[in-house]
């Protein structure tokens, strides 16, 4: 086959005693060889008759009638020395169909070309370009621009949402709950505050004495108030107190958060938010994991005691207690700031008015004993579980509930037998009588029966809240 390639003299090709002997069909047929992919010669054809280097291909000396035998790639119109397509020139049009394309310009519907001509009118016409402006500002009237931030009220709606049905991630105990929930919704009102949010003043409230008692502080004060006194159920746990080698003059919750206010360099910033949370997140990791939310080993695990110095709190009811200040506290920055904010889901505030109403036996045997209560003409001591007088304490609104209290002892069993008096309050009405909040003189509650033992469960009431 090696005549083959001679394609110049394409008239031989009858002679066909110059292909050897193809016509031989007595032997086996010649063993044709593949060609190389880009010939013998390499990839350029170089040595390859027909190809570029070769003696017949373009440049050579057959490069009169040879072709490459594999095609070239093809050239880009760049490369190929062909003029680029000139662009289009710009649109021309005379003043008038310019001036009556300057509403569909405000309205951006003009094509590109007419607004590129609209554009070029406008730099050398001052009447057009007045009309044009007063064009542009009626459109902005008819459609006032979108913005690009989600309505405050999505926010809160879906901060809802997610606390209301979303399961935790790590399984933790019914009395867990409220605090997870609730420092969930104060760190959701902290996220964007800026310096002047964190310095914003604000005046803590409580009952003292039978009469109001206040401390003035900051938002970021409130924040390290919380984590001075949250760090007594972390020590309950065996977790680090936020107070580290601050002396507290009290163990009460007072005394710490004095301890910590006193022992800051600077006042509280921005910079307690971090350790506030991350405090937080270990209580609700730390209960998870004593198993209370387990069948059998719940009553175990809530019943660790918590001192609050000059009483204790089983591990469920601090748990709760501190859901309670959370939510309280938390209306005090929103205030300050200016901010809604709402109550607690239904479930967690029943929860916290219960735990103020277990409370006020206790703390109506204490204010008898400190002579601000008065003894009662028709009081009498019963044995220990023995129902009772008692006070009928209803709270309405969706977290509430009926509650029995016993006026005569702690121990005393409340119970509608032996029922004196009647109150009705709303659900968070009570809760802000218990956070010192509402005066008890001021408290508007439905009352019957014995006036004196209405004033003293109010009263004690009251006396739950500190600071």
């Amino acid at each position: 086959m090696s005549g083959v390639g001679d394609t110049g003299d394409i008239g031989d090709i009858g002679d066909m005693d110059d292909m050897g002997d193809m016509g031989d069909c007595d032997g086996a047929p010649e063993r044709r060889e593949e060609p190389e992919p880009y010939g013998p010669g390499g990839a350029d054809g170089s040595g390859v008759p027909g190809g570029p280097g070769g003696p017949d291909g373009p440049g050579g000396p057959g490069s009169g009638g040879g072709r490459p035998r594999i095609p070239l790639p093809r050239v880009s119109l760049e490369d190929g020395g062909l003029p680029l397509p000139s662009p289009a020139a710009p649109l021309a049009l005379a003043h008038p169909v310019l001036k009556s394309l300057l509403g569909a310009w405000a309205l951006a519907a003009c094509s590109p070309e007419e607004a590129a001509a609209v554009d070029r009118h406008l730099d050398d016409c001052a009447a057009c370009t007045e009309e044009g402006r007063r064009l542009r500002q009626a459109v902005e009237l008819l459609q006032p621009p979108d913005t690009l931030d989600p309505n405050p009220a999505l926010r809160t709606r879906v901060l809802d949402g997610c606390l209301e049905r979303r399961p935790p991630r790590i399984p933790v105990p019914e009395w867990t709950m409220p605090y997870d929930a609730e420092t969930a919704r104060l760190d959701a009102l902290l996220q964007d505050f800026g310096d002047a949010e964190w310095h914003a003043p604000v005046r803590l409230r409580w009952f003292a004495d039978d009469g109001t008692a206040g401390r003035r502080t900051t938002v970021a004060g409130v924040i390290a108030h919380l984590l001075a006194v949250d760090g007594l159920v972390a020590l309950a746990l065996g977790l680090a107190d936020p107070l580290g080698d601050l002396a507290a003059r009290t163990p009460a919750p007072a005394g710490r958060t004095e301890a910590y206010w006193r022992g800051s360099h600077l006042p509280p910033t921005r910079a307690v938010r971090a350790p506030w949370r991350e405090q937080s997140h270990a209580l609700i990791r730390t209960t998870a994991f004593t198993g209370g939310g387990e069948p059998g080993r719940d009553a175990g695990a809530g019943r660790m005691p918590v001192a609050y110095g000059d009483f204790e709190l089983p591990l469920r009811d601090a748990m709760l207690d501190r859901a309670f200040e959370c939510w309280v506290h938390a209306e005090d920055i929103a205030e300050a700031v200016n901010y809604p904010y709402d109550p607690p889901a239904a479930r967690h505030l029943n929860r916290m008015i219960d735990l103020a109403a277990r409370m006020l036996p206790a703390v109506l045997a204490e204010r008898r004993r400190s002579g601000k209560a008065a003894p009662g003409a028709q009081r009498h001591l019963v044995a220990a579980g023995a129902p009772g007088r008692s006070l009928r304490l209803e709270i309405e609104g969706s977290g509430g509930g009926q509650w029995y209290i016993p006026l005569d002892s702690p121990a005393a069993v409340g119970s509608a037998e032996h029922e004196v008096a009647y109150v009705a309050l709303d659900d968070v009405e009570f809760c802000r009588l218990a956070a010192g909040r509402v005066p008890p003189e001021e408290a508007a509650a439905g009352q019957s029966g014995d006036r004196e033992a209405i004033r003293d469960v109010l009263f004690a009431a009251a006396s739950l809240s500190r600071m």
